[in-house]
């Protein structure tokens, strides 16, 4: 690899860490860790090729340019998480991939989510998925968290909303989320 080629990998990486959190390497290899997958079955169940993958994780490729396959991640990194604290089994796991892999995205703000109750409404879930999306469309986690301790001192509940949602996991944001409502 030349120093052009170089540097334009460190720069797709570093624009992958602003806009996802960090390298999309990183996030890819603890995502096939942690839920026993290859590189195969990870890019089907994003729904991506595998040279896409590939190049995604090498730096070759900064942006997923599907936003199904970023909530796609965002799913799996959620199952992961799950899968780690042991509240869902390698079965289960196995179950919710076929079903992450189904799941064409979709916005509660544009009324097009797959994942509603009964009545037509979106779930807690959904909505908080959401939340965490777009803030962390804006921001990396560390910058967030930076945002909150700013805020902290004249502006608690926005300090800790910004810290549950734009860079704690699903789980906090949606019990965060519960206790503030009525």
């Amino acid at each position: 690899m030349d120093a052009a080629q170089q540097e334009a990998t460190a720069r797709a990486r570093e624009l992958q860490r602003s806009w996802y959190g960090e390298p999309l390497g990183a996030l890819f290899r603890r995502l096939i860790d942690d839920l026993g997958l290859n590189q195969a079955r990870l890019a089907a169940v994003l729904g991506l090729s595998a040279p896409m993958l590939s190049q995604l994780m090498s730096g070759q490729r900064a942006k997923i340019g599907n936003p199904a396959v970023v909530q796609r991640v965002q799913a799996l990194q959620d199952l992961a998480g799950q899968v780690a604290d042991g509240s869902v089994s390698a079965a289960e796991a196995t179950d919710r991939m076929d079903e992450i892999k189904k799941s064409q995205g979709g916005s509660v703000l544009t009324g097009t989510s797959p994942t509603t109750t009964g009545s037509g409404a979106p779930t807690v879930r959904r909505v908080v998925r959401e939340i965490q999306s777009l803030l962390r469309s804006v921001a990396a986690a560390g910058d967030i968290i930076d945002a909150a301790d700013s805020l902290a001192p004249a502006h608690p509940e926005l300090a800790e909303f910004l810290r549950v949602y734009g860079a704690g996991r699903t789980a906090d944001a949606v019990a965060h989320y519960e206790s503030h409502q009525n």
